[in-house]
Parts: C-alpha cells; sequence; structure tokens
C-alpha cells in the first residue's frame, strides 16, 4: 500500500469528487430505466399487470442479488478498479440493447406504428436487462468500498461523511431521474410513425453511463487502489468449513475448548485469516434481522402508493398524483442527509451520548416502524370516507329514474319512490342467496317484476323510464377507481343511438337508447364532452363541460331532451371523491425516511469500517443482499398473509419490525467494535519479528465476544 498521499481538496482526496459523480450518473441512469418498465412491458410489449409486475421485481431482485458476484470477482481476481470499469462496459451495453428493443420501426414493416414481430423486441429487452442487472449489481458493492479506499489511516471522519455524500449522489441522481424520464417518455417521435418515445427515455440513462464510465476513467491516475488478494471468499467458505468439521470431530470432553468455534481452523489456517474471518462471520451474523427494516421500506412503491390513490392529491392550489408522491421520500433525503450530519450528529454528542453506528441503526429500525403505525392511523382514516362496495355474497343496486313519470320500486323490506330525473341516494346492498323480488311500478299502472339473476360482488344500476319499462346495468366498478383517475360514464335517455367524443380523445360509441356505457377513466380537472346523435337540429349546443373532476371518484351523464328538443346532460354521482388529503401521507415518509437516513447510510459506513482489508466489498455485497431478502419478504407475505383491511396488514409489518428491532438491539449490546487496519498492522509487524524456530507464535487477539 505504500502509495504517495493523493491530491486533496477541503481535506478529501480529489479521487472521491470522481467516485461520486460516477454514482450520480449511474443512479439516475438505473432508476431513469426503472421508472419506465413497467409502463414499456405494459404498453409497448402488451402484457399484463400481473406478467410485468412479476419479471419487474425479477429484475429488481437480481439487482441486487448479482452484488455477490461483483463482490467476489473484485476482490478475488480483478481488484475494484478494474471490476467497475468492465462491468460498467457491459452495463452500458445493456442500457444500449434496452433502447434499441424499444424502436418500434426496428420490426414494423408496414409502417403502422407497432412492431409486427414482438418477439423480437422481448428478447432483445431481456436480454438488455440481463445485462444491466449484471453490471448495476455487480459494480454496486464495488463503488462504495472502492471509495472507502481512497481515505487514509485517520481520516475515519471524512471517510463517514463521505458514505453520507455518497448516499446523497444514490437519491439526487434517482430524484431527477423519476421527473425527468417520464418527461422523456410523453415525447412523440419515429420514421415513419409517430408514438411514445422509448427509445429517448431509454437512450438517456444509457448515455449518461456511458458519461458515468468515462468520467470514472478520468480520474484512474488518482485513486488508491488495494490490489486483490487471490480468490478470498472460496479461502473464507474452505476455512469456515473446515473449522466446523474439525469442531465436530472433536466433540468429545477430553478435548480442551476453544474460545471461539473458529478458532477450530488454527491447524490449517493462519491466525490472521482466522481474525479476518470473525471479523466478517460476527458482521454477516448482525446483519440477519435487517432484512424485516427493507421489507417495510420497499412498501413505498407498492402499498403505498397504492394508499395514495384513495386519498385527494390537492394540496393547496398544487395537485399531485398519487405515483408522484414516491419522490417525496427521495426530496426528504437530499435535505435530511445533511441536516443529520452536521446539526443531529453533533447536538447528540454535545449531550454526551456515545450514539454509536449500532445504536444508529436500531433508532432507525424504531423509526419505520412507527411510519407504518402511522400509516395505519392514515389507512383507518381512509376507510371511514370509503364507500362501502359489496362482499362476500353480497351485491348492490341503486335505481335511476330517467323518465318522466314519478316511479315506484319495490325491493325486499324497503319502498322507493323517484321522481323524473332522480336516483336512489345510495346503493341498496343485497344478498344473492336469498329471493330478491325487485319489483317496479308508476301510477296507474301494473307492477313489473325485475327478473335478472344478479353476480355476487357486482354493483348494478337499474334504469327505469315508463311503466313496465326497464334496464338492468351492470356497473363494472366495485372499488375506487385505480391511480386516483375518475370514471365517468353515460346514459342514454333518448329515442336515438348516442356517440360522446371526450376532450383527450376517448369515446363512447354507440350508446343503444336506454342503456348505459362502460365506466371510461380520466385524470382530474374539467373535462369537455361533444355528444353527436342523428336528429338534432343545427342550433343546439352539443358540446359540454362536466363538473371538475378531483380524485377517486364515479360519475354518470344522463343524456335527456329539453322542452326545445336540445339535449341536456344531467349528472349523478355514482361513488363520492376521495376526501382524505394527499397530505397526510407526509408524516408516514417523513418518519420513514428518517429511519433510512440512520439507518442506512450508517449500515454502508460501518460494513465498510468493519471488514478487514480484503473484504471489503464482500460485506458491501452483504449489506445489498438484505435488500434483496427484504424484497422477497414482501412478494411472500402479500402472497400468503390477505387481509381483509390494510390497516391491519401495516400493524402487523410494524410490530413485525418492532420486535426484529429489540432483537438487533440485544445483539448489537454484545458486538465489539474492531478497527481492521490497526488488527493488521499488529499481524504485520509481529511476522516481521517472527524468528525461524517458533513458526506459531501468535499474539493474542482482541478478545472476541463469543457469538
Amino acid at each position: 500500500m505504500g502509495m504517495s498521499k493523493s491530491p486533496s481538496c477541503f481535506g478529501y482526496p480529489l479521487s472521491i469528487f470522481f467516485i461520486v459523480v460516477n454514482e450520480f450518473c449511474e443512479r439516475f441512469s438505473y432508476y431513469g430505466m426503472r421508472a419506465l418498465l413497467i409502463l414499456y412491458f405494459t404498453q409497448f410489449i402488451g402484457w399484463d399487470d400481473n406478467l410485468s409486475t412479476a419479471i419487474y421485481h425479477t429484475f429488481v431482485a437480481l439487482c441486487y442479488l448479482t452484488p455477490v458476484l461483483g463482490a467476489i470477482i473484485a476482490d478475488s481476481w480483478l481488484g475494484k478498479f478494474m471490476t467497475i470499469v468492465s462491468l460498467s462496459i457491459v452495463y452500458t451495453i445493456g442500457q444500449v440493447v434496452t433502447a434499441i428493443s424499444s424502436i418500434n420501426d426496428l420490426s414494423d414493416f408496414n409502417h403502422d406504428g407497432t412492431p409486427d414481430r414482438i418477439s423480437v423486441h422481448v428478447a432483445l429487452s431481456m436480454i438488455g436487462l440481463a445485462l444491466v442487472a449484471l453490471g448495476t449489481g455487480g459494480i454496486k458493492p464495488c463503488v462504495s468500498a472502492f471509495g472507502g479506499d481512497q481515505f487514509e489511516e485517520g481520516q475515519e471522519k471524512q471517510r463517514n461523511r463521505f458514505f453520507s455524500i455518497f448516499y446523497l449522489a444514490i437519491n439526487a441522481g434517482s430524484l431527477l431521474s423519476t421527473i425527468i424520464t417520464p418527461i422523456l417518455r410523453v415525447q412523440k417521435c419515429g420514421i415513419h410513425s409517430k408514438q411514445a418515445c422509448y427509445p429517448l427515455a431509454f437512450g438517456v440513462p444509457a448515455a449518461l453511463m456511458a458519461i458515468a464510465l468515462i468520467v470514472f476513467v478520468i480520474g484512474s491516475t488518482l485513486y488508491k487502489k488495494v490490489q486483490p488478494q487471490g480468490n478470498i471468499i472460496a479461502k473464507v467458505i474452505k476455512c469456515i468449513v473446515f473449522a466446523i468439521k474439525n469442531r465436530f470431530k472433536h466433540r468429545s470432553t477430553e478435548f480442551p475448548k476453544r474460545e471461539h468455534w473458529l478458532d477450530w481452523a488454527k491447524e490449517k489456517y493462519d491466525e490472521r485469516l482466522i481474525v479476518q474471518i470473525k471479523m466478517v462471520t460476527r458482521v454477516m451474523f448482525l446483519y440477519i434481522p435487517l432484512p424485516m427494516f427493507w421489507a417495510l421500506f420497499d412498501q413505498q412503491g407498492s402499498r403505498w402508493t397504492l394508499q395514495a390513490t384513495t386519498m385527494n392529491g390537492k394540496i393547496g392550489s398544487i395537485e399531485i398524483q398519487p405515483d408522484q408522491m414516491q419522490t417525496v421520500n427521495a426530496i426528504l433525503i437530499v435535505i435530511m442527509v445533511p441536516i443529520v450530519d452536521a446539526v443531529v450528529y453533533p447536538l447528540i454528542a454535545k449531550c454526551g451520548f456515545n450514539f454509536t453506528s449500532l445504536k444508529k441503526m436500531t433508532v432507525g429500525m424504531f423509526l419505520a416502524s412507527m411510519a407504518f403505525m402511522v400509516a395505519a392511523i392514515v389507512q383507518v382514516e381512509i376507510d371511514k370516507t370509503l364507500p362501502v362496495f359489496p362482499k362476500g355474497n353480497e351485491f348492490q343496486i341503486k335505481v335511476m329514474n330517467i323518465g318522466n313519470n314519478n316511479m315506484t320500486i319495490f325491493f325486499p323490506g324497503q319502498t322507493v319512490t323517484l321522481d323524473p330525473l332522480s336516483q336512489t341516494n345510495n346503493f341498496i346492498t343485497l344478498d344473492t342467496d336469498k329471493l330478491n323480488k325487485i319489483n317496479v311500478s308508476s301510477a296507474g299502472s301494473s307492477i313489473t317484476t325485475v327478473n335478472n339473476t344478479f353476480e355476487k360482488g357486482n354493483r348494478y344500476t337499474l334504469l327505469v323510464w315508463a311503466p313496465n319499462h326497464y334496464q338492468l346495468v351492470k356497473d363494472g366498478l366495485n372499488q375506487k377507481p385505480e391511480k386516483g383517475e375518475n370514471g365517468v360514464r353515460f346514459v342514454n335517455a333518448l329515442n336515438e343511438t348516442l356517440n360522446v367524443t371526450m376532450d383527450d380523445g376517448k369515446v363512447y360509441i354507440n350508446i343503444a337508447p336506454h342503456t348505459g356505457s362502460e365506466y371510461q377513466f380520466f385524470s382530474s380537472g374539467k373535462k369537455t364532452f361533444t355528444l353527436s346523435l342523428a336528429g338534432i337540429s343545427e342550433q343546439c349546443r352539443n358540446s359540454f363541460e362536466s363538473s371538475n373532476l378531483e380524485f377517486g371518484s364515479a360519475n354518470t351523464y344522463v343524456i335527456t331532451r329539453k322542452s326545445d328538443g336540445c339535449p341536456e346532460p344531467k349528472m349523478f354521482e355514482d361513488i363520492s371523491p376521495n376526501t382524505v388529503n394527499i397530505a397526510l401521507q407526509i408524516p408516514q415518509y417523513f418518519l420513514l425516511t428518517c429511519g433510512e437516513v440512520v439507518f442506512s447510510v450508517t449500515g454502508l459506513e460501518f460494513s465498510y469500517s468493519q471488514a478487514p482489508s480484503n473484504m471489503k466489498s464482500v460485506l458491501q455485497a452483504g449489506w445489498l443482499l438484505t435488500v434483496a431478502v427484504g424484497n422477497i419478504i414482501v412478494l411472500i407475505v402479500a402472497e400468503a398473509g390477505q387481509f381483509n383491511e390494510q390497516w391491519a396488514e401495516y400493524i402487523l409489518f410494524a410490530a413485525l419490525l418492532l420486535v426484529v428491532c429489540v432483537i438487533f438491539a440485544i445483539m448489537a449490546r454484545f458486538y465489539t467494535y474492531v478497527n481492521p487496519a490497526e488488527i493488521e498492522a499488529r499481524f504485520d509487524k509481529d511476522e516481521e519479528k517472527k524468528n525461524p524456530e517458533n513458526p506459531y507464535y501468535t499474539l493474542d487477539p482482541v478478545s472476541h465476544t463469543q457469538m
């Protein structure tokens, strides 16, 4: 390691700046691409939601499993620098291949705007994504450890600060890309037919990855490069296996006990390796409870976003779409990391409290658990305002009188009289198992029985308009509209067939007289719709404006005739808009982000500082492995525990994390911090002193607490 001191800037090695810029570009590239994937799968390739989600999660899990591979290559074969360079090249190629796979003109031979051979695109994108997963995962553990390597002995403070800056770069990159990439996708491009520009949106991340690689290589002469030391992972595994075998051989009481189970490897392996492995195994042991934190953390993208769809996105004068709430996390990180680093930690230190790494991580877990408690409280508030939808064997029905007569409807157990152009105030819930006689009558006419079979779990609208005339419409909406959008349907109360065109290009075609259309969905705001039907005179108005749509509502527009023969819409509410404000999600995001700042940044730094010099990447990979396992836990729990109540699931997760947090705190009490550099220096000194007569000269290592 005899290197001359590298040039520095603000007391940091100059090389750090190249590494941070590289990480920023790489994360921008990765998150930018990830933000597009689900839309690319569903809209371009045309897979359904479930398949797309499964492939997406597989890709994300792969990106967190490949770090183990990268760490092995770096620590035992190529060294961190060459690993980063070569895998970045693989990564860039992967990005380019993915971008090429999204060019529809590639296989669109008849120029109609849709690819003719979708298999070509699927194959290319899968190859591209596999390369990306190998690249992004492989360099992940190396970049952070390589950054840590740049610091000299005695620069612990700067090194800790570096891990914070590094984390800041990750989040700044992801924040900017989640904002910018969707803007690129909306641009139109194409050689023969114009459409959503995936090649541009995938191409910008690819270009940034190339820039990241170039920036990294430019700094080459400044880096402190630690040489790889043979296949260290194989050595570690062999040594552990040998120790266990040997321990098992000598299990009878006549053999003296040894202080630590790894000491049973002394017959075959040297003291230095055993001490190093002890460091790694003790940290790995501490990692066992950590995936639980990530399991909660990763639900921001799924569960919390779904929660946002049942909320009202208007904060003051700005409107926030549900999937934009995730950026709150990245924005808060960018604000919180410097505050925690420069204000909170120094204050705690001033109060004389020794806030060690493991204590920070325990606090982080506690905060994440509290975030889920808050999410549960918000969920309970939302549940109070949600409409009741049919459960089990129930179905629901409401009646809409679209004629000019007063109509009376006899339900089992209640009778409703409706004026012309009015509806029942709410849905009436009935049971499919019971005999449901619903009768309709109007003044001076006989009673008609509605002869329809009702399916459980559905909502129906019964249209009535004249004696003995009725039509049953299945709503097709038995939950809040997705993504916080608004459902709109039209009911034709005229005698001619009706067509409706909305201002965003959506059309309702051929709505027959006295029937209703399906719902179509729109984002918030006022919409204009145009009616077209035969037999309207020229001077009639045929273009109307909807009410101001909010979030998560559903409305029916009944089209009737005014006395002058012109059409006129009348609005009825089917599902009321969301009332709980989306700003109520901010406290849970704030708590989770604070938890992340003290947990995640500290974890990176702890993994680095407690690892022997030849196993830095290995422990970083171990840390990333906890993220992968956390992702897998979510998939299992979400599949296994089907809760009726969403808040109950949140409470379960919060409780699980609290238990894990307590266990972790107890494990941390028994952990002794080490200084790997110091221990290794002692070994180096010893080896110089060693005399040939005494090859088994060992020093007493720092006493290790029993595992």
